[in-house]
């Protein structure tokens, strides 16, 4: 499996998406080109929340998005994507199960500066 970056994107997507892909594999796809990789990397369920935190400052902003609404990002890391630049990232981080309510409310005040 060392060569998992150099799989076709179809294979690593794939890979991203089965529920069984190992914090570790995850981890190598989080650092792949192709955004949709990382895209489904940070969907997944049982991604550390070390990848998930590098994933955060990811140039794409769905790959944040996605970020922001997997239940195992950290409050740490959901604090700081509470004031993304992007819209959609900081809802995403509004419907994740488990912000809290003072982050919550971070998203509200960032979307009244921002509009």
């Amino acid at each position: 499996m060392n060569n998992i970056l150099e799989l076709s994107n179809e294979k690593k997507i794939r890979l991203a998406q089965h529920p069984n892909t190992p914090q570790e594999t995850l981890a190598i796809l989080a650092t792949d080109e192709d955004s949709w990789v990382r895209f489904w990397v940070a969907r997944h369920p049982n991604i550390s929340q070390d990848t998930l935190a590098v994933l955060a400052t990811d140039e794409d902003s769905w790959v944040r998005c996605a970020v922001a609404q997997n239940p195992n990002t950290s409050q740490e890391t959901l604090s700081i994507l509470a004031t993304d630049e992007d819209f959609d990232v900081r809802y995403g981080v509004a419907l994740n199960p488990n912000a809290t309510e003072i982050i919550r409310r971070l998203v509200l005040m960032t979307n009244e500066q921002h509009s």
